[in-house]
């Protein structure tokens, strides 16, 4: 018998076991020899954990005898008949008395590990479907060195479970900022920090459930995930049509419904702003049923021919709430947004937020607050205003030069654009199939909502891609379609 604290020389491969199934699983014990002393058998236990459960030691498998192990891999025969005593009251081993030890049979080979469901690009040679922001624009520099400054000066006591609104000093941030840019009445005690719109969305759905809502109106044509979203809560979905001025009032009171999701500075996904007067019959409407609006601001920041019009929650901020996140001007992936809702909502969204959750991470919402405080966040949102109405424009232009007489509707703002081209082009089936075709991905209008009109109208992304490159690509789905 060995010691446990003797490392002698190992063979290059099994010997007693040289053939059998028991030496495919060979090398992963061998780190357990060359472990520290006082770790060898818990290093052992793992690796032959990991040996069953992926299957490289299959069930029925017999495994040498722990005089034979000890003496292959240079470790006490006491380390290995430890291991094998407490895999076999895990279940993962099997002994009979006198006959040996085998590999039980409850366990099933695991399947791969960690799949990424994350949604990917078409890999089309020309990718203009919209909601996706130029990701190389994220200020990586800035952010780091934000992240460096947070790390410093955050107290221990700040990495306990925070307040589930979110760090006073990124909601008090937060009210600066939505104040100053959209016009929001911003108090910093209804500001709710959330995992971006989506649970934005999904923390007002159980609200509005627990009160009693069965039902919310969406704009049609509007956003595919609100449904969704909503249906998580137990709520159900409306579509209410549109028309030039924004939500049509007329469907909207015929319609029952308490509570009502809207994007008022820039409709998605037809481009329109909400007008004045559409604007106050809304709120209107909202008093007289004592009903909600819910004002989704998810690229309002963003208007190329003026000033951003502000959100309607500076109007009545008792009847509407306002959401927004930083996935459009910064990056999806950080999962950072905002909620701001009337008094009456408050306690019970927090309270929502508290049992989801327990909040959103601390040092990323500190980094956020110093990003806000230092102005990077206002540079960041100057520097992508310029790089996308810049590739509005290239837009605009190679539809003018390749596909002359083509309009372009909704207000020049955001992220995507509306483009009705000529009915010499289509018809809209065979026109999706040619450039499908030709590497060119596109959506039609009529994927986004049932109260669209007949036609050639394409919803076409143009903010993650450079002005060279939507020039290339309008000029192959030109020539895809070209007869």
């Amino acid at each position: 018998m060995t010691s446990s604290g003797t490392n002698h020389s190992r063979p290059a491969v099994p010997g007693p076991s040289d053939g059998a199934p028991w030496a495919a699983a060979w090398e992963l014990l061998l780190p357990a020899a060359s472990a520290p002393a006082r770790a060898r058998g818990r290093t052992l236990q793992a690796a032959l954990r990991e040996a069953v459960r992926t299957g490289r030691l299959a069930p029925g498998t017999r495994l040498p005898s722990s005089r034979e192990l000890a003496a292959d891999l240079g470790v006490s025969r006491g380390l290995v008949t430890e291991a094998y005593e407490q895999l076999t009251a895990e279940g993962y081993l099997r002994s009979d008395r006198g006959a040996g030890t085998w590999v039980g049979d409850a366990v099933r080979a695991a399947g791969p590990r960690a799949r990424d469901l994350a949604p990917r690009s078409s890999g089309a040679r020309a990718d203009f479907v919209p909601g996706t922001p130029d990701l190389s624009l994220f200020p990586r520099a800035a952010w780091a060195a934000a992240h460096r400054g947070v790390l410093a000066e955050l107290p221990h006591r700040a990495l306990g479970y925070p307040d589930p609104r979110g760090l006073p000093r990124l909601r008090t941030a937060l009210a600066e900022l939505l104040a100053r840019r959209r016009g929001v009445v911003a108090d910093p005690e209804r500001i709710v920090v959330v995992s971006g719109v989506a649970q934005a969305m999904a923390l007002l759905g159980f609200v509005l459930h627990a009160r009693g809502l069965r039902t919310v109106g969406v704009e049609d044509p509007g956003s595919p995930e609100h449904g969704a979203l909503y249906a998580s809560a137990g709520i159900g979905t409306v579509p209410l049509p549109l028309d030039d001025e924004g939500l049509a009032m007329g469907p909207l009171e015929a319609s029952g419904v308490h509570a009502v999701v809207t994007t008022p500075a820039h409709q998605f996904p037809t481009g329109i702003a909400c007008s004045a007067r559409r604007r106050v019959q809304l709120l209107d409407w909202a008093r007289s049923v004592d009903g909600l609006v819910i004002e989704d601001d998810y690229d309002g920041d963003f208007r190329y021919d003026r000033a951003p019009v502000g959100a309607l929650q500076g109007l009545d901020p008792g009847h509407v709430a306002y959401t927004g996140s930083v996935s459009k001007s910064l990056a999806p992936g950080l999962r950072l947004g905002w909620l701001l809702v009337p008094a009456s909502l408050s306690e019970e969204v927090v309270e929502r937020k508290r049992t989801i959750d327990l909040g959103n991470p601390v040092v990323d919402q500190a980094l956020l607050a110093r990003f806000l405080e230092r102005g990077d966040y206002d540079r960041q949102l100057r520097r992508c205003q310029r790089a996308y109405r810049e590739r509005r424009d290239a837009l605009v232009a190679a539809l003018a030069a390749h596909f002359p007489g083509t309009e372009v509707s909704g207000i020049a703002a955001g992220l995507h654009a509306i483009a009705a081209l000529p009915e010499r082009y289509g018809p809209l089936d065979r026109f999706l199939e040619r450039t499908r075709a030709a590497g060119v991905a596109v959506r039609p209008l009529a994927q986004y909502g049932t109260a669209v009109e007949d036609g050639l109208r394409l919803v076409l992304g143009y903010a993650h891609l450079s002005p060279a490159r939507i020039r290339d690509g309008v000029a192959l789905m030109a020539d895809a379609v070209r007869d």
